[in-house]
């Protein structure tokens, strides 16, 4: 866990440049995030008195009298003195999610973000297939969560890579179902560039590759490729198909 999160309190001027220049004073606390937001936070309500969102830059200098941080956002400026100090902190953070279960053999909780799912008060992370879903049982191997992942047809697989991978799911079940319309050759899934493909078994000869999308095979497309029922809607496996809405006489 390398991520921090800054603190600063105290008796503090703050001035901000911008749309809608102002001048404030009070005590106040200061917050600096990992990703350089700022907030100045004081007695009333959620919302901050001050902030900069991602700030480009931040400088912050500090010594037992005060402190002084600036920040910086394109034309957008924020600065906070820093004339009494009250304290000031460091401490660790991670990204908040939904608790799904614990890890078996730390027994820490398990942590689901938007791509993730994460050991609390540990580095160990679980990357999550696009569109994937946690389910109720655990893998009679390892003890960590079931996942639902589509990508052709949906594949309930273990959450560790490294006991039940997705890529191998795919590959047995669509290696050679599908043919290239280049050259004719079947195609085999691959990952290439971190994506998982449905790419040409004549490469390099052929460097025909699709993108699987994140869906269920439900159709063939009249470019003989199949069709894949998808968030979105229907798409043929060649994005760039013009074929699919097209009947027999159009």
């Amino acid at each position: 866990m390398d991520k921090t999160i800054r603190v600063f309190a105290g008796d503090c001027t703050t001035t901000f440049e911008g749309s809608d220049d102002q001048t404030q004073r009070g005590r106040v606390v200061v917050i600096i995030k990992p990703d350089q937001t700022v907030l100045v936070h004081d007695t009333d309500g959620y919302q901050p008195v001050a902030w900069l969102t991602r700030s480009d830059s931040i400088t912050v200098e500090s010594d037992v009298g005060g402190f002084g941080i600036t920040a910086r956002a394109g034309e957008q400026v924020l600065r906070i003195i820093g004339h009494e100090v009250t304290g000031h902190a460091e401490y660790p953070v991670t990204e908040a999610g939904i608790p799904v279960g614990r890890h078996p053999k730390s027994g820490e909780s398990l942590i689901q973000t938007s791509n993730m799912i994460t050991v609390i008060n540990s580095d160990i992370k679980y990357p999550l297939p696009k569109g994937a879903t946690v389910q109720d049982e655990c893998c009679e191997s390892c003890g960590l969560p079931m996942i639902e992942a589509t990508a052709g047809e949906r594949f309930s697989i273990c959450l560790d890579r490294e006991c039940e991978s997705l890529d191998d799911a795919v590959r047995e079940r669509f290696d050679d179902e599908w043919t290239c319309p280049d050259c004719g050759a079947p195609m085999q899934i691959i990952r290439r560039s971190g994506r998982l493909l449905a790419g040409c078994s004549g490469y390099p000869a052929c460097e025909t590759a699709f993108a699987i999308p994140t869906g269920v095979v439900v159709d063939v497309c009249s470019c003989g490729l199949p069709i894949f029922e998808t968030s979105r809607g229907q798409q043929c496996l060649d994005g760039t198909c013009e074929l699919l809405n097209k009947t027999d006489e159009g």
